[in-house]
């Protein structure tokens, strides 16, 4: 590009900008610039003799004044006027106010074009470069079926400058990427692939780019590219760096056009001629072998360079996956990486070494590095790099070293990053089933990792554990057992719960010989972890006591007593509810043969691949709009209705299926998907006549009709009973149905106050909208995730929430949405980073406002973010809590409350509920062994609250007195109001 002409400054121009930057004010700026514009415009319409260097630096004054901010609706015919002058200067301003400031509909456009295409024909190459500059920067469909013809004669005319051809190259490549449609074919295919030929290796790196792009979208026609691409590479890997003195980079010989060949070859599978094959790995295996020789340079950009193209020769070793001497090499290589200091090249390595990971030449050398990964499991300090190495540990595994490898993770995942936890919990659990041998073992496993993540474990996870345990008489005892002794524990998620629920409700009677886990024992020790649950494990424990009344006659009073139960009976949840009222009258009527064949334990599921393995391959898709928007459905489909090999959980009217086999799914979980012979079971306001009336008609209301072809007492025993663990009974809608109208929602009640004692349940729910809440943390800081479900089938316009400013003791940081609308039947994820800056009592809240039809929802919606979740077990001997007691006696540093018992006063219960609020429970420290006694930290960003409690029950007059001691009266005050009625 020609140097601008000796006193060619635009002293004008110079003067304007230096004004606008003394401006003191917004004002004086807004002020400035709207006299100029005015004397701008004034120029352009009454001064006709305005020469071609006034018409440029005006265009100028307006080009800065666009890129300022400020809009420009005027001066586009003067600087399209501008692309007929011959001065390179005048010429260029013109292109570039075109390219940055003109709308692409313009009327002008047609008359831009015909001066392109002048400039095109012309012999200046300057001109040339600065018309294809301009094509590529405006790159839309226009542009391309003007120029669709012009531009290959350009790239392969054989009077074409280097420079221009460079242009030319990168020019298609861009219109190419916004209209595929006009891809050059036939005679162009082989003119532009001996562009790999050429001589200027500029046009060389060019070519190859656009090359690419053209194979990745018919790779057939550019085939003959594969041989000329190795002969290029051949020659640039076997040169010296004094052979390229115009393309070396820091010793290393034209290293982005190395990395481009070696990309480009990666879209073909290995070549079949020998000669090409043999040629193409000797170039690698020379890559490979530079990698060991001492650096030429100290500097960064030589390493980076050299490393740039080792790492791209192994992408396509590991591509190729055929010759067992690279690929070892290539591993070898990578291994020294795992301990160099540069944090990037370990990544990088890591990376590589899971995909080497995956061939059967090279697995074998991948496992020689298991140590080194593991240490770099525990010691690394980029979370990235550990969770490379978390892939590199998955990937690597096999029947040698699971248990180890298993264990390694199982003991990182105690203090893993909150984000990698959900995949390693995936990981884990694929590894464990995948290469147990003794299953015992895989159940060892699967319970260690619901108690140390449980948060993070997914239904499909312990699904799958029921699945193995049912289908495996030799481990159902094992199991039973192992899970009741699990259930002891005084913090037990709620995970355990439900695999403990279902485990003993159909094998609890393998343990029931032992006088430690009678059937009231077992019976006892679910149900003391009820009230703690969410309304969905509840209903599971209820399926699971019914079932132990066909198991254990002599505890069917104590079961019965619980189904009895006010809050059972009326429950708010109508799942609950109906399964007490159900569960009670079904247990009163119905005789020990109906309820053996009601209740008989579940059969066991059909051999089929594990629905988990679906759930960690989707987390390595490639990132194309096509492939995320897929997932993001299937990942609603996975929220909205919990899917377990074939059966699908959905909570609304629908057609019950009952299968030919006669098999009733008590437990929710019928891994059997319907097949032709399924029969359809209707459900009707008209009564059954058949013998069976008394017994299905518990309730004195409708019962199901039945399909004439099924037998009358199965389908109404199916209708009835077939969901008892996890799918509410379903009634089919009236045939008459009113079009729906979206009511807004302007204010709700949350049901914030049950995450006292959780991290994860529903926030809120109604027929439009269901809002979920998880929520991690770590001393000061919280990670809380929104997921907002949209239940209608409206969609939703405009969504937003921001953080309702107030509470300047907790700092809410959101995440902007991924998008602003939420459609039908799907889902958005508002992510919020929370800071505890000081003690509160007020909840933080968010203000969640969308459209729909025309109609506005606003309402506000409480963060479940309470004080007592930036807790901190503390664990001290009789002598240090006495003493920190008594230092803490001071005014206003203690709250009491003396309160009668709500609940029955339970020892275990008790030191659960202190437990799972966050305090640490200190055995032996009170000198009356029925006190509970304990302590803990409050983190905030400003300062540490240590703090005290000690809870006296007094079971003769079923009171409790509470007392907390802080070096804060407001922490003291507040934990005592969350802990009240919990006992």
């Amino acid at each position: 590009m020609t140097p601008p002409v000796k006193g060619d400054g635009m002293r004008g121009l110079s003067v304007f900008i230096s004004d606008i930057r003394n401006c003191k004010s917004r004002e004086a700026e807004v002020k400035r610039i709207n006299k100029e514009l005015a004397n701008i415009r004034t120029k352009f319409k009454g001064d006709k003799t305005l020469d071609g260097y006034q018409k440029k630096k005006y265009v100028c004054k307006l080009l800065f004044i666009f890129l300022l901010g400020h809009d420009i609706d005027f001066g586009h015919k003067e600087a399209v006027n501008l692309l007929v002058s011959n001065k390179y200067t005048e010429k260029q301003i013109g292109y570039l106010f075109i390219s940055v400031i003109l709308n692409h509909e313009s009327d002008l456009m047609r008359l831009i074009i015909q001066n392109i295409k002048n400039d095109l024909s012309s012999r200046n190459p300057i001109f040339i470069t600065l018309a294809l500059q301009c094509i590529a920067n405006i790159g839309n469909k226009e542009m391309a079926d003007a120029f669709a013809q012009d531009i290959p004669k350009l790239l392969v005319s054989g009077d074409t400058l280097d420079s221009v051809k460079q242009s030319a190259a990168l020019c298609l490549l861009k219109l190419l990427r916004n209209s595929p449609e006009i891809m050059p074919t036939g005679e162009w295919t082989t003119r532009i692939i001996h562009l790999l030929n050429d001589q200027h290796l500029g046009v060389v790196t060019a070519a190859c780019s656009l090359i690419d792009i053209l194979v990745k979208r018919n790779p057939e026609e550019y085939k003959a590219c594969v041989s000329l691409a190795v002969s290029r590479l051949s020659r640039i890997v076997t040169s010296t760096y004094t052979d390229f003195q115009d393309y070396t980079y820091y010793f290393v010989p034209a290293p982005w056009l190395s990395v481009k060949i070696l990309r480009l070859l990666q879209n073909y599978p290995p070549p079949d001629d020998p000669s090409i094959k043999s040629r193409l790995n000797e170039c690698l295996d020379t890559i490979l072998q530079k990698a060991q020789e001492a650096l030429k340079s100290k500097k960064l950009q030589h390493s980076n360079a050299k490393n740039a193209v080792l790492f791209e020769a192994i992408n396509l070793i590991i591509h190729i996956d055929s010759e067992p001497n690279l690929l070892v090499k290539a591993c070898n290589q990578l291994g020294q990486f795992l301990s160099h200091k540069d944090t990037n090249l370990r990544y990088l390595a890591l990376e590589s070494m899971c995909l080497l990971a995956t061939s059967e030449f090279s697995h074998d050398a991948v496992k020689k590095h298991q140590e080194t990964v593991i240490n770099a499991l525990k010691t690394e300090r980029d979370i990235s790099v550990r969770q490379r190495a978390v892939d590199l540990l998955y990937a690597m595994c096999d029947r040698t070293n699971a248990e180890e490898i298993v264990k390694e993770m199982l003991g990182y995942l105690e203090t893993a990053d909150y984000h990698i936890r959900e995949e390693m919990v995936l990981k884990v659990a694929i590894l464990a089933e995948k290469y147990a041998v003794d299953y015992t073992w895989y159940v060892d496993i699967m319970l260690n990792l619901i108690r140390i993540a449980g948060d993070y474990v997914s239904e499909e996870v312990w699904y799958r554990v029921i699945q193995i345990v049912v289908n495996r008489t030799d481990v159902q005892g094992y199991a039973a057992k192992t899970v009741f002794e699990a259930l002891q524990a005084p913090a037990c998620h709620e995970n355990m719960v439900k695999v403990g629920g279902y485990i003993l409700g159909e094998f609890g009677n393998l343990i029931a010989g032992d006088p430690r886990s009678s059937p009231l024992i077992q019976f006892e020790l679910l149900h003391s972890k009820y009230h703690l649950c969410s309304p969905q494990t509840r209903c599971l424990l209820l399926s699971t006591y019914v079932k132990f009344i066909n198991l254990f006659n002599e505890i069917k009073p104590q079961i019965q007593h619980v189904l009895k139960q006010e809050n059972n009976l009326k429950s708010s949840d109508v799942e609950i509810q109906q399964r007490s009222v159900e569960y009670l009258q079904l247990s009163m009527i119905a005789d020990a043969d109906v309820l053996a064949t009601v209740l008989e334990e579940m059969p066991s599921f059909p051999e089929r691949e594990s629905s988990i393995l679906s759930s960690i391959l989707q987390k390595k898709k490639p990132p194309s709009d096509l492939a995320n928007q897929q997932q993001k459905e299937e990942k609603v489909e996975k929220v909205e209705k919990t899917v377990m090999n074939g059966q699908n959980y959905e909570t609304g009217p629908k057609i019950q299926t009952v299968n030919n086999n006669n098999q009733i799914d008590l437990i929710g979980l019928n891994a059997t998907p319907p097949s032709n012979k399924t029969q359809t079971v209707l459900t009707s306001t008209t009564p059954v006549k058949s013998d069976q009336e008394a017994l299905l008609d518990i309730f004195g209301g409708p019962v199901p009709v039945v399909a004439a072809t099924v037998p009358p007492v199965q389908a109404n025993l199916d209708s009835l009973f077939s969901d008892t663990f996890g799918v509410p009974t379903q009634r089919i809608a009236s045939p008459v149905q009113e079009i729906p109208q979206f009511i807004p929602i302007l204010s709700i009640q949350d049901n914030h106050i049950q995450f006292v004692f959780k991290n994860a349940d529903i926030l809120f729910e109604n027929e439009s909208i269901k809002i979920l809440s998880k929520c991690e943390y770590k001393q000061n800081l919280a990670r809380l995730s929104l997921t907002f479900m949209n239940k209608s089938n409206f969609v939703y316009q405009n969504f937003s929430v921001q953080p309702i400013l107030g509470n300047d003791s907790i700092r809410v940081l959101p995440r902007p949405l991924d998008s602003n609308v939420l459609q039908s039947q799907s889902q958005l994820i508002q992510i919020l980073n929370c800071e505890c800056v000081n003690d509160f009592s007020q909840l933080p809240q968010v203000l969640v406002q969308f459209s729909c039809n025309g109609t506005q929802s606003r309402f506000e919606l409480n963060l479940p973010i309470f004080l007592n979740k930036f807790f901190d077990p503390a664990q001290m001997d009789s002598q240090t809590f006495f003493s920190r007691w008594k230092n803490l006696g001071n005014p206003g540093q203690e709250q009491q409350k003396i309160f009668k018992a709500n609940y029955p006063i339970d020892k275990d219960r008790n030191s659960q509920i202190l437990v799972s609020f966050g305090w640490s429970s200190l055995s032996g420290i009170d000198p009356n062994p029925e006190n509970f006694c304990g302590a803990g930290i409050i983190y905030t960003s400003t300062q540490q609250y240590g703090c005290l409690y000690r809870l006296e029950p007094n079971r003769q007059a079923q009171m409790y007195r509470l007392t907390i001691r802080s070096n804060k009266e407001s922490i003291s005050k507040r934990l005592i109001e969350l802990l009240d009625n919990q006992f």
